[in-house]
């Protein structure tokens, strides 16, 4: 319940308060995926070589992440055209190949540096939606969200499996998105230069 309600927290803040946030939403996106490639690097080992593989690796990717504004600006890029990617290549038929995949990860973060205020305004809406989401399916005992929850295992991350769960999932996280979207584009718009 705890991580839910954080996801939920976060989920929050990150949809609704991105662009403001932004430093605070890559230090903590940062820091879960730190923690995650961290915990996936060591494998199974005891109680506390787990939790301060945790706190080292987050540690690092919070730092690393909020110390590379641009480049975490070009992750998200980067990031979304490879989702659309995953998203649109099934109705050619299969996965897409890898040239696809890194060529659109390319054209994604070249793209998202030229227009950095609006990536960071959609990728966070998204991302923050989808982390709300997650969150409030665990707290309201979702069997995915709450077998994810109780794992015990840390670097086991929330798949998007929810997606094909009840038809009312993708709605809801792209309503969440766009909500959080609008709301950011009209708290941010006196703040065009800001980086």
């Amino acid at each position: 319940m705890p991580t839910a309600v954080v996801f939920a927290v976060g989920g929050l803040l990150a949809c609704f308060f991105g662009y403001r946030l932004f430093r605070v939403v890559l230090g903590v996106y940062g820091f879960i995926l730190g923690a995650m490639v961290t915990t996936s690097l060591i494998g199974e080992s005891g109680l506390w070589t787990l939790i301060l593989a945790v706190v080292a690796g987050g540690l690092l990717g919070a730092v690393l992440m909020i110390a590379a504004y641009f480049l975490g600006v070009g992750l998200i890029g980067a990031g979304l055209a490879v989702l659309a990617v995953h998203g649109l290549w099934p109705l050619l038929g299969g996965d897409p190949p890898t040239w696809a995949v890194v060529l659109a990860a390319v054209l994604g973060a070249l793209a998202a540096l030229r227009i950095a205020r609006y990536v960071v305004i959609f990728g966070t809406a998204l991302a923050g939606a989808w982390t709300l989401l997650v969150g409030g399916l665990a707290i309201a005992g979702d069997p995915t969200a709450v077998r994810a929850a109780q794992a015990g295992e840390l670097w086991v991350f929330y798949p998007f499996e929810a997606a094909a769960g009840p038809w009312w999932v993708l709605p809801a996280w792209l309503g969440l998105a766009f909500a959080g979207a609008l709301i950011q584009l009209a708290t941010t718009k006196k703040e065009k230069g800001r980086r």
